[in-house]
C-alpha cells in the first residue's frame, strides 16, 4: 500500500493504480474453500469427474476468486489516504466470472481507480474497476466494479 494525499488520489481517477503479485490456487485451497462454504459440487472438489466435463479439471469456485481481492490488492501497492483509520470492504456494483480457474493456475489482480466520492465524518468511498488475469490465459476470471471505504482520521 502507498500513501496518497487526496488531491494525488482524485487525479488517479482513470489510472491503473495496482498490479497485483501472481498468487495460485491450488486444489487444497479450492477444497478448504468448498468446506469452508458447504459448497463441495464435483467440479470443484472430485478431480476425476471434473476431469470428463469440458473444463478437464476441477476449478475454483467464482466466489473463491471474488475473496482472493483483498489478498490481490494487498500486494498491488494500492493507494491509501493519509490518515487511515481502516479501509472496509463496501460491495460491488457489478461482478461477472468470465472464465473458471483451473486447480493449479495462477492469478493476479489489475485495478483502475474508478471514482472517489467523498461522504461524512472522514469517509471515503472508491470504486475500483478489477480485472482478475488467469496466467497464459486470454479472458480474465473476473471482471468487477468493487466499492472500498476508506475512513480517514478527522481534523479537529
Amino acid at each position: 500500500m502507498r500513501t496518497v494525499s487526496r488531491k494525488d488520489l482524485e487525479g488517479m481517477i482513470g489510472s491503473e493504480v495496482g498490479v497485483s503479485d501472481w498468487c495460485t490456487i491450488d486444489q487444497q485451497t479450492i477444497n478448504k474453500f468448498a468446506d469452508i462454504t458447504h459448497d463441495h459440487q464435483f467440479i470443484h472438489v472430485d478431480e476425476a469427474a471434473a476431469a470428463k466435463t469440458p473444463f478437464g479439471g476441477t476449478v475454483a469456485h467464482g466466489f473463491l476468486t471474488l475473496s482472493m481481492l483483498s489478498h490481490l490488492a494487498a500486494t498491488a501497492g494500492m493507494p491509501v489516504l493519509e490518515d487511515l483509520v481502516m479501509g472496509i470492504n463496501y460491495g460491488f456494483d457489478k461482478v461477472r466470472f468470465v472464465q473458471p480457474v483451473r486447480a493449479g493456475k495462477r492469478v493476479r489482480g489489475r485495478f483502475v481507480l474508478g471514482a472517489v466520492e467523498e461522504g461524512s465524518h472522514g469517509r471515503f468511498t472508491l470504486k475500483f474497476g478489477v480485472t482478475v488475469e488467469i496466467e497464459g490465459e486470454d479472458k480474465p476470471a473476473l471482471a468487477a466494479e468493487w466499492l472500498t471505504m476508506q475512513v480517514v482520521q478527522q481534523q479537529q
